[in-house]
């Protein structure tokens, strides 16, 4: 399972960046447009109120998780991913570190 979580967190990390790239090398560095691209519809907007929602509770989890005896990983790389990448790189990548550390591996 490990090395499909590590796919996940490429693949995560590749696909929703063509899309961005593809936006930005049309509009440009228009970040205003983007995020009001996000809730453009029903439809965007619900998908982006998921996103956020679920990111939100992934960093509760992290932050509520006892590391210390687990040795579980440190949350913040994984919010910098979620920030900068998104969720679909930053959750599988935190289980290709979590299952690493509570497996020995």
């Amino acid at each position: 399972m490990r090395n499909i979580y590590l796919v996940l967190a490429i693949l995560g990390a590749v696909i929703p960046y063509l899309f961005f790239f593809d936006f930005f090398q049309q509009e440009g560095l228009n970040i205003p447009l983007f995020v009001k691209s996000l809730f453009v519809n029903g439809a965007a907007g619900g998908f982006t109120a998921d996103l956020l929602i679920a990111s939100v509770a992934f960093w509760l989890f992290m932050f509520s998780e006892k590391r210390k005896d687990l040795n579980m990983p440190a949350p913040y790389l994984f919010v910098a991913l979620n920030l900068t990448i998104g969720l679909s790189c930053a959750l599988p990548a935190y289980f290709y570190a979590r299952f690493g550390k509570v497996s020995g591996q």
